[in-house]
Parts: structure tokens; sequence; C-alpha cells
């Protein structure tokens, strides 16, 4: 508990909240530790979260992208037509639903999004962590 008075007093002397909230937030804390129920940490945010795409090739064409949710929303079909009009990476993307992603971002979504597996042995897969 001691770690959650501190982080109060933190913002209060970051002057993110005033005296009078963090006085409260205090009391609220020293009451739920007196009656011995536990302040449940706060999940992380889905904006704080991944769009991983991993991309292994027949040829060790691998690609391994890591992208934040937040900027995923803005660039996802930007990206998606440029990369699909270089030749090289065309064949890897021409495939990928980029409206079933942008549907999974929007219904907060977690986990495996796309999995694509071609004759030749080409992968591509698409998760939010």
């Amino acid at each position: 508990m001691n770690e959650e008075i501190t982080r109060v007093l933190t913002m209060v002397q970051d002057g993110k909240i005033d005296a009078a909230k963090g006085a409260e937030l205090i009391t609220v804390l020293k009451e739920k530790e007196a009656t011995g129920v536990r302040v449940a940490e706060k999940p992380a945010a889905y904006a704080d979260k991944t769009l991983k795409v991993r991309v292994v090739s027949a040829e060790g064409d691998n690609v391994a992208a890591n992208l934040p949710i937040k900027l995923i929303k803005a660039v996802l079909k930007a990206g998606h037509s440029i990369a699909a009009g270089i030749p090289q990476s065309e064949k890897y993307v021409k495939d990928i639903d980029i409206n079933l992603i942008t549907e999974a971002i929007e219904n907060e979504l977690e986990g495996p999004i796309v999995d694509v597996k071609s004759a030749n042995g080409d992968t591509v897969s698409v998760i939010i962590e």
C-alpha cells in the first residue's frame, strides 16, 4: 500500500491532482487496506497493445514488425496499399484483409487476427498483444 500512497503523493507534487483529491485517494486506500480489500491494478489500455506482423518466406525474406495500436488506425490502409505496390512484398500482403484487421482493432480483439499459409511454405501472421 505504501507504493500506492507514494504514487498519489507524486501526482499531487506533479500537479496532476490537487491536495484534496490526493487526500481522498489516500483515505480510500487506507480504508481498503483496513477491510482487507485489495486495490486491483488497472489493466493495460487497449491502445497500449501492439499489432505484430510476422512473415516467414520460403526464400528467406522474413519480416517481424511490431506496431503500436495507436499508430495502426492512422496508417493501416495506407501502408497496405504501399506494400501491395512493391513487387517483393505484393505476394505477401495481397491476401490480407485490411478491413478485418481494422474491425478487430475497433472491437478491441486480442490474439491471432490473420494466419495465412501458402502452398510453398510462406506464412503471414497478424497478432494483437
